[in-house]
Parts: C-alpha cells; sequence; structure tokens
C-alpha cells in the first residue's frame, strides 16, 4: 500500500469540505420550504371522488404541520373554494368531510366564490360548519334541503349547520351563522387572506392565531407587506369529468354521443375506433344515472328514439319516423334526471345535443355511407357479386356483412333471408345493397 502525503492528504480534505459548503446551503434550501396557504377547489356538484380529493388535501396539509419540525415546508391554513349546485357523494362519505371541516386538524376555511358561484343544499350546509366562513359579494347561496339531491325534502340536515330561510339568499355581507366575512375585501382569495391576517380561532381546544402574510423588500428598497405563497389544489382529471358527468346535460349528451356512435358502429361505416368512443362515452355518461336521481320512463323514451333513428335509417330515411325518434330524444333529454331545484339542465348544451343527434342521422351517416360507396373498387361493380352474411333477418330490409363492414340491403327473392344466413350482392340501390341468397347467382 502506497502512502499518502500530506499534501495529498490535504487536497482531499479541502476538496470534501468545499464539497459540503455547497452541498449544505442547498439541503436547507431545499429542506426549508416557506409557509404557504393551500387553495382547494371544490367546483360542481360534490360527488365521491370530490369528496375524497378534499379530504386527502386537509390531511395532506396537516401532515406537513406535523412534520414541521423535521425541516418540511408547513401549510398555515386550507381555504376551501366552494361554486357547488348540490351534493351527489356517498351519504357517509359526505359525513365524514362534514365532521373533519366542522373540527379541522389545522386552521380551515370556506370561500363561496368567485361571484356568481353557487352553494345549494349539502353544500350550503357544508359552509355553515368551517371555522371561518366566507363569500364574495353576489354569490347564492340556498335550496337547503335536500342535503343530498334526490334525497326526500324531509331529509336530515348536518348536524348543527345553517338551514334557515326557503329559496335562495344572494349574499352581500355578513350573515349571522352562515358568512362571518363578506364585503368587497373578500371578492378574492387574496382579499380574504390579507383580511384574515392576525386572526384568532379555536383550534383543538387552543387558540390559534393565522399569519397569512408577510414582509417583503423590493428592488428599491421599499418595504410592504404581501400574503404568504399561496398554492393552488384542483382535482384530477378524471376526477374532473366524471363531475361534468354530474351535470344534466353533459351526462345526456355523453349517453347520447355513446349510443349514436354506437349505431354507427352496427351499420358498418368503419368498426374498432368508434367501437372505443362509444364505449368511452357510455362510461362516462353512466355516471350521470348513477348519482342523478334519474327517471327512468324518460331513459326508456331515449332509448326508443335512438331505436327509431336507427330503424329509420336501415329503411333508408323515413322522414316521419326520423322526426318521430328526434323528438323522442329531446323530450328524454329534458326530463331524464331530478335534482331541481339544486341541480337544473343547462339548456345550451341540451339544445347542441338534440342538434347534434339530428345532424348525425339526417346528414352524417348518409354521407359517409355515399362516400364508401363511391371508393375505388366498392362502387357498382366492385359490390355486385360479393359473399357475406345477413347480421339481421331480412324482411325485406335489414343489416347484412359484406368484406368485413355492414351495409343496409334489401332482398327482393322470394326466399326468406335470416340472420346469419350467407347471402350474395345481386345489385346497388343508392346505399343499399339488393342481395339475395349465397346460392342464387
Amino acid at each position: 500500500m502506497i502512502p499518502k502525503s500530506p499534501a495529498r492528504t490535504a487536497r482531499i480534505l479541502a476538496g470534501t469540505a468545499a464539497l459540503w459548503a455547497l452541498l449544505i446551503p442547498a439541503y436547507f434550501a431545499v429542506a426549508k420550504t416557506p409557509t404557504t396557504i393551500e387553495l382547494v377547489a371544490v367546483e360542481g356538484a360534490i360527488h365521491d371522488a370530490t369528496a375524497r380529493f378534499v379530504l386527502d388535501a386537509i390531511d395532506d396539509a396537516a401532515r406537513s404541520r406535523r412534520l414541521d419540525n423535521a425541516g418540511y415546508g408547513r401549510v398555515e391554513l386550507v381555504i376551501l373554494m366552494i361554486d357547488s349546485p348540490g351534493v351527489v357523494a356517498d351519504a357517509e362519505l359526505f359525513g365524514e368531510l362534514a365532521e373533519v371541516v366542522r373540527n379541522p386538524p389545522l386552521p380551515l376555511g370556506v370561500w363561496v366564490g368567485p361571484a356568481p358561484a353557487v352553494a345549494y343544499g349539502g353544500a350550503a350546509q357544508l359552509v355553515s360548519l368551517a371555522p371561518i366562513r366566507a363569500a364574495a359579494p353576489g354569490v347564492e347561496i340556498g335550496h337547503w334541503q335536500p342535503t343530498l339531491v334526490g334525497e326526500a325534502d324531509g331529509s336530515p340536515s348536518l348536524e348543527g349547520a345553517y338551514t334557515g330561510g326557503s329559496g335562495v339568499m344572494e349574499v352581500d355581507g355578513p350573515v349571522p351563522g352562515l358568512i362571518d366575512l363578506s364585503s368587497s375585501q373578500t371578492a378574492s382569495p387574496r382579499q380574504l387572506l390579507q383580511l384574515l391576517d392576525k386572526t384568532t380561532l379555536q383550534l383543538g381546544g387552543e387558540e390559534v392565531t393565522l399569519s397569512t402574510t408577510r414582509p417583503f423588500t423590493d428592488e428599491d428598497g421599499a418595504e410592504g407587506v404581501t400574503v404568504l405563497q399561496t398554492v393552488l389544489r384542483r382535482p384530477g382529471l378524471w376526477t374532473q369529468l366524471v363531475g361534468l358527468s354530474t351535470r344534466p346535460e353533459v351526462a345526456f349528451f355523453f349517453l347520447m354521443a355513446g349510443l349514436t356512435v354506437a349505431v354507427f358502429e352496427f351499420f358498418a361505416v368503419g368498426p374498432g375506433v368508434a367501437a372505443a368512443v362509444a364505449a368511452l362515452s357510455l362510461a362516462l355518461g353512466a355516471y350521470g344515472p348513477a348519482a342523478l336521481p334519474l327517471r327512468w320512463w324518460a331513459f326508456a323514451l331515449m332509448l326508443g328514439g335512438v331505436g327509431l333513428l336507427a330503424f329509420s335509417y336501415q329503411r333508408g330515411g323515413v322522414l316521419l319516423v326520423s322526426t318521430a325518434g328526434i323528438g323522442a330524444v329531446a323530450v328524454s333529454g329534458v326530463y331524464l334526471f331530478g335534482g331541481a331545484p339544486q341541480i337544473t339542465l343547462g339548456w345550451a348544451g341540451w339544445a347542441l345535443t338534440v342538434a347534434g343527434v339530428a345532424f348525425f342521422f339526417f346528414l352524417a351517416m348518409p354521407t359517409v355511407a355515399r362516400v364508401r360507396f363511391s371508393a375505388p373498387g366498392l362502387g357498382r361493380e366492385g359490390m355486385v357479386g360479393k359473399r357475406g352474411s345477413a347480421v339481421t333477418h331480412l324482411g325485406p330490409d335489414g343489416v347484412v356483412q359484406v368484406e368485413g363492414g355492414r351495409w343496409k340491403a334489401t332482398s327482393h327473392r322470394a326466399a326468406a333471408v335470416g340472420a346469419g344466413d350467407p347471402i350474395t350482392v345481386v345489385g346497388v340501390e343508392g346505399d343499399t345493397l339488393e342481395v339475395g341468397p349465397a346460392e342464387i347467382s
């Protein structure tokens, strides 16, 4: 072993010291993160995923305070920013959320805003339970019952919650038992945080004084006070999509999109991608009926309307039948879900969905079918003589599968063609194949 010279040892020690001189400040710069305030967005109907998101946000913030002595960042205050027409979450889960808001593990407040935000039903009651209750001027709070959308009017309110009056109130100042802070100074979260500095509240039997601002010095040397760094927390994309599905017009759109694309797939205008789109749309649309009060007769009417439109297309477009189908779809969308007056139908979304369905069946499907027939090799000469099988009974109209695609078809032969029977294309009329049993040339 070669002994190290004193000079070499000195160089190693000097290099190690220099490295630690760089690492130690960097460590403390990362570990000693600033104290922050978390703003938690609670938007749309409060469903199961929303409730879990809020509970997790509060728990994470409380954990940061417990770990503060170890050098981690500290959350000084959590503000729930509420804009919700009601609650469609599981009763037990929402009860857990209400209890955490009533007795939070760290300073917590709710703020209804920005205008024209609303808080109805269980969301309005939730507001009244928080240690800090604030609202932007111009917001609406009310429709106290039912607590959960779809429950009977006599459903129990949250224990100790404010449930006064009927209808809604437009908040333009403090409301005893409901809103403590509402003025031009609470129109935004930042204004509210400035107002809350040095506020004292009870937390776990102890008094806690909030510190929501910090001093600063600008580039010119002027000193001032600003709000602590704020962090906005929003739910993930899937939670937001599910939340959208609790809006009646959006659930109606997803359901109709899934059903119409499924019809598109059935009539063979390009299988594959259409099936995936239909499945995703129906999956998103299904959350609406699961969370909102569903009127089954309206749901049946919607399915019947789609059936009439598919039947009309199969028959070459019977105007009377198509009109009846569109009418059934339109009426079903109006009455599909209950939940009023808390959750109501957005008429613009409903109208766009009905118009989209009409466009799809009256123009899009026939146009795509004509384009497919006009493609090289798939014209009249290309289709005649092709063999396939009947997807439905031809009596005389129905659907057949030829060359991997499904087509509208008619059979004028005396012999009946049943579902599954082999067929031969004998002619083309517009976008409809004329077929006969395969054994007949």
